[in-house]
């Protein structure tokens, strides 16, 4: 498992391969990119940008959405995945924020996961890349990346990857480490076939090792 020092170095070499990792997602406000990442689930960054200038367009504000029939929102949003459910979730969590917060997006994990279709996840990433609180939100690059690098053990779950890594870093890195693994393991260390041969991190990368000792001893014999 790599200890605090090296998860460090980790985290400033990827800022070194990727020094502008930073959201993808586009939006206005605190509202528009709480509905933004409530659309990404399961779904890509890029998917989303292309329906939420339209979408913003039409219901700028909760007020909108709330006032909105489902079938409206889903007009708006139609190619991207669970479209049905995501129209659902966003109207019900504008009905929610007029109700319990005056319009308001809260700034805190408990009242933003007490929203309709808002997990620990989707609150993560609100509170650090809208609010610029400090957070650590875990998707499945992160996941990735910290299970082949062994910052994480292969059987922690979502929330213990968060609590791993927020005690490994500095507070004030974490939302940039988050961004930085998210470009790490979309571009380099992928699902499939990462790039082990060409990584710096190797020689801190058992699974990187293992995995280039495991292609040499299948390679072919020369004649």
């Amino acid at each position: 498992m790599l200890n605090q020092e090296q998860t460090l170095k980790a985290v400033q070499v990827m800022g070194d391969m990727f020094p502008d990792a930073q959201p993808s997602l586009r939006s206005r406000t605190p509202f528009q990119y709480l509905v933004s990442v409530m659309l990404s689930a399961q779904a890509t960054d890029v998917s989303v940008n292309l329906v939420t200038p339209t979408l913003f367009k039409d219901f700028p504000d909760p007020q909108a959405f709330a006032n909105a029939t489902e079938t409206e929102i889903q007009a708006d949003i139609r190619s991207i995945g669970l479209y049905r459910n995501k129209a659902k979730h966003i109207k019900a969590a504008s009905q929610q924020l007029l109700r319990d917060f005056d319009g308001v997006v809260p700034q805190t994990h408990h009242e933003l996961m007490s929203l309709p279709g808002v997990g620990r996840k989707t609150a993560d990433v609100v509170l650090a890349d809208a609010f610029h609180i400090p957070a650590f939100a875990v998707d499945t690059h992160v996941t990735r990346v910290t299970k082949r690098l062994k910052i994480v053990p292969e059987s922690a779950n979502t929330l213990k990857i968060e609590q791993i890594v927020m005690s490994k870093l500095p507070e004030d890195l974490w939302i940039t480490a988050h961004h930085r693994m998210i470009y790490f393991g979309r571009y380099h260390c992928t699902a499939r076939n990462p790039k082990c041969e060409v990584c710096p991190l190797l020689d801190m990368c058992e699974t990187g090792q293992q995995r280039l000792g495991a292609a040499d001893t299948t390679a072919p014999l020369k004649k």
